[in-house]
C-alpha cells in the first residue's frame, strides 16, 4: 500500500456512529502494524484530519471543511436545502438527500424535528442501494452497468423484509423507471416505510436522490408521493438552470 492507501484506510475505518476510536480498534480495523499506524496517525492529527480525546481518535472537524468544498456536494446542498425544508413542513417526517457511490447511497443531508423516526440512516453513512427507498431511485436512473452490478451481486439483507431477490428488485426498478418514485416497506430497519425519487439531469439520469421516511404506524409513503417527486423535481430544474447559465 502507499502512504496515501494507508491514510484513506485510516479514515475509512471511521463510521457514522462512532464516538472515539481507540488505536487497538482502529489497528483491527485497518490491518496496519503497530508502528505505521502510530506514525501516521501521529501525522494526520498534526495535520489537523483527526483529533485525539483522552486517547481516543475523531475525524476532525477540518475535514468537514474540506469536504463541503467539494464542488458537486456543495453545489447540490445549496440548491436542494430550501426544497427539503419545504418537504419536511409538508410531512414532518425525517427528509434525506443521498448521492449514489459505487453500490451504496450515501445521506448528504437530513431533515428532521423533534419526532424524527429511528432510521438507520446516518450523516454521511451509507447504506446498500437495494434496500431504501432513496437508494432504489438511485439505482432505477443509475446507468445499465451498475444495475447489472447490483443485480449480479448477492443483496445483503438488513431487516426481515429486505429484498434479496434479484428478480423481484428487477421489477420493482421497472417499475421506479416508469413512476419515477419508490418505496421502501421496512427494508432497511423494521418499522420504518419511505418514499423516494430521483433528481435526474438532462441524460435522465440519477445525479442524487431524495426520500421521506417515518414509521409504520403513523407514516404513509403513498400519500406524499407528489411532495416528494416535485422536491425532486425542483432541484432538478435550478440545477439545469445554474448549469445552463455557467456555460453560457
Amino acid at each position: 500500500m502507499t502512504v496515501i492507501a494507508k491514510v484513506a484506510a485510516i479514515l475509512d475505518a471511521f463510521t457514522a456512529d462512532d464516538r472515539g476510536v481507540g488505536f487497538a480498534e482502529l489497528q483491527r480495523r485497518t490491518g496496519l502494524p503497530k508502528a505505521t499506524l502510530h506514525r501516521l496517525t501521529a501525522e494526520l492529527v498534526v495535520a489537523r484530519l483527526l483529533d485525539r480525546v483522552n486517547g481516543r481518535f475523531h475525524l476532525s472537524g477540518h475535514l468537514f471543511t474540506l469536504g463541503m468544498r467539494a464542488s458537486v456536494e456543495r453545489g447540490l446542498l445549496e440548491v436542494a436545502t430550501p426544497f427539503l425544508e419545504d418537504l419536511y413542513e409538508r410531512t414532518h417526517e425525517t427528509v434525506h438527500l443521498g448521492l449514489r457511490e459505487g453500490t451504496e447511497v450515501v445521506y448528504v443531508a437530513k431533515v428532521s424535528g423533534h419526532r424524527q423516526t429511528r432510521a438507520p440512516s446516518r450523516l454521511g453513512g451509507r447504506l446498500p442501494l437495494h434496500a431504501t427507498a432513496i437508494g432504489k431511485a438511485l439505482l432505477a436512473f443509475a446507468p445499465d452497468a451498475v444495475r447489472a452490478e447490483v443485480l449480479a451481486a448477492p443483496l445483503a439483507r438488513l431487516a426481515p423484509r429486505t429484498v434479496t431477490s434479484p428478480a423481484l428488485l428487477r421489477r420493482q426498478l421497472d417499475r421506479a423507471a416508469e413512476a419515477g418514485v419508490t418505496f421502501e416497506a421496512e427494508e432497511s430497519a423494521v418499522g420504518i416505510v419511505c418514499v423516494g425519487a430521483p433528481i435526474l439531469d438532462a441524460d435522465d439520469l440519477a445525479v442524487a436522490a431524495v426520500s421521506v421516511a417515518g414509521p409504520v404506524g403513523r407514516f404513509r409513503p403513498r400519500q406524499h408521493l407528489g411532495a416528494v417527486k416535485a422536491a425532486a423535481a425542483g432541484i432538478a430544474a435550478v440545477l439545469a438552470r445554474r448549469a445552463t447559465m455557467s456555460s453560457a
